[in-house]
């Protein structure tokens, strides 16, 4: 089916769908398009056009498809609550979202209560598929959030500070009364990692394969569990701590101490990379924004503080007080304390926080941590009385990477995904504030200060080329012997003069350094002191 136009040729029609279809990508086509074509109509070697035309069709061939990519692999796009009017998005209660979603987003909203067994901490796979919590009172669980299913879950009998996933979904690390368990899926006990002590917090280094943690005692441990070698083992010198997050973007560890200070680690250094003095008192909660560049901390002067880590220098303080703090994929900040959540977001770009949602659990529950899903919009909170699943829109990435996290991946793929991450497994050496150095050549050292024996060696060649030198034979009375050997010593007198003005500038004179010693003794003495001759 078709019109026919004035020059024969007939337009082909299509159905309303798929006009609708063709419009929209011939809208992201002129995106991708490199500006306006060239006229090549008025070129007139032909050789030069052919080739203008050639390179425009490839500009619009690949146009077209990366339009096609856009259209048909990413087809999710973020979006966060919109208000009309006076309204206000923190005031949107979750029953109203809970009510305006899709069945299964309204199945991510849940409350667990195991009042027995609190408080809970929890910790999410890459994928955002699994979640591992750990109760304090000795009881552990994995769970598929996909199918909410139970997939084991075992009592230890003892306190448990923290649980963190290695890297797969199939290992998770336990922070238990006394030493540091490592249990797989189906809850057997596979290691005892007793050279950590009794640890306060966890971190896994996903990269790396390095398990990092805190102790009581403020020992810092590093730990590749690849071969179980322990990396390194420093002692902080700031007292117990409880605050330890991970930059995502270099590896670089973090630590909050009672001081108000921030101390930040790598394991080829005994000393700390940093120290910043962010807060007057204690610092009880920290997060890292997913690039790197932007770390919140939190206060007991009720005082949350975003931090441009690039520069170690404060972009904004938010009054408020927070036990626990982290930032989602997409940005937003969520901050907790007490049994109230609220999330900040950046929606202006200039690194300005504001309010984006409030909410109040039930009045009593203590929360213990928040930590937001990977690749959904949806905030964990562990808190006393169990763990809850809230809604947040706009927290998460829409669109997933599978080389990176694939939330619908086979056994088979997950097997394949282990050896690669294990071939490309990066050295402790590769940690450093800066990791774009790597691969960057290194500046030519300045030059070094010569040795005293390098010296005497360049004045004696110097004294030897000065010695075989040849003087014009002159007329009688000018060519005595005296006055040659004369003439010779103010030739090596020459060739050592460098030297010595080289060691005049490096050591001051032995009169400057008494007229030092004469203003360096006291008052009551220096009338004792050498005075200079009046002229």
């Amino acid at each position: 089916m078709g019109v026919e136009q004035e020059n024969g040729e007939s337009e082909k029609i299509l159905p309303p769908i798929e006009q609708e279809l063709a419009d929209e990508l011939d809208a992201k086509v002129k995106k991708y398009l490199r500006g306006e074509g060239a006229n090549l109509e008025v070129l007139k070697d032909k050789k030069l056009r052919g080739q203008l035309s050639v390179r425009e069709e490839l500009y619009g061939i690949s146009a077209k498809a990366a339009a096609k990519t856009e259209k048909w692999l990413m087809p999710s796009e973020g979006g966060y609550l919109e208000t009309e009017g006076l309204e206000k998005t923190w005031r949107i209660k979750q029953e109203a979202i809970g009510r305006e979603v899709d069945i299964s987003s309204s199945r991510k909203q849940y409350d667990i209560v195991l009042p027995d067994l609190g408080p809970y901490t929890l910790d999410f796979t890459p994928s955002g598929r699994y979640v591992a919590v750990a109760g304090r009172k000795g009881h552990l669980a994995v769970v598929d959030m996909k199918d909410m299913k139970l997939i084991r879950e075992i009592q230890v009998r003892e306190t448990t500070r923290d649980i963190a996933f290695l890297h797969n979904e199939l290992f998770f690390a336990a922070a238990q009364k006394k030493y540091t368990y490592i249990y797989n899926r189906d809850g057997v006990e596979l290691h005892c990692l007793k050279e950590h002590g009794a640890v306060s917090r966890l971190q896994f280094l996903r990269n790396h394969f390095l398990l990092a943690s805190i102790n009581k005692y403020g020992q810092l441990h590093y730990q590749d569990i690849t071969t179980g070698q322990m990396v390194a083992n420093f002692r902080t010198g700031f007292g117990r701590t409880d605050v330890m997050q991970v930059n995502p973007f270099n590896g670089v560890i973090a630590l909050g101490h009672s001081g108000g200070t921030v101390s930040m680690w790598k394991p080829t250094t005994a000393a700390p990379l940093v120290k910043m003095l962010c807060h007057p008192g204690p610092i009880t909660a920290m997060a890292f924004h997913p690039n790197g560049h932007l770390m919140a901390t939190s206060g007991k002067e009720r005082k949350i503080k975003i931090w441009d880590v690039r520069k170690f220098e404060v972009i904004q303080t938010i009054s408020g007080h927070a036990k626990t703090l982290d930032f989602s994929q997409k940005g937003l900040l969520a901050a907790a304390s007490g049994s109230f959540v609220q999330i900040l977001g950046d929606f202006s770009g200039s690194q300005t926080y504001s309010r984006y949602i409030n909410h109040s659990m039930v009045k009593g529950y203590q929360i213990g941590k928040v930590l937001f899903r990977p690749y959904e919009d949806v905030l964990g909170i562990g808190h006393s009385m169990g763990w809850s699943s809230i809604l947040i829109p706009g927290s998460g990435e829409p669109n997933f990477d599978t080389w990176l996290a694939n939330p619908f991946e086979t056994p088979k793929q997950r097997q394949e995904k282990e050896i690669r991450s294990l071939l490309d497994k990066l050295p402790p050496e590769t940690i450093m504030l800066d990791p774009s150095r790597i691969g960057t050549v290194r500046p030519p050292k300045s030059r070094e200060k010569p040795t005293k024996q390098e010296v005497e060696a360049k004045i004696e060649g110097a004294i030897d080329a000065a010695k075989n030198v040849e003087f014009k034979k002159k007329t009688k009375g000018r060519n005595k012997p005296s006055k040659r050997v004369k003439k010779r010593k103010e030739v090596i007198e020459k060739a050592k003069r460098p030297f010595f003005d080289q060691q005049m500038e490096d050591n001051p004179t032995k009169k400057k350094q008494k007229i030092s010693q004469v203003n360096e003794l006291p008052t009551s003495l220096q009338r004792f002191a050498r005075k200079k001759a009046t002229a």
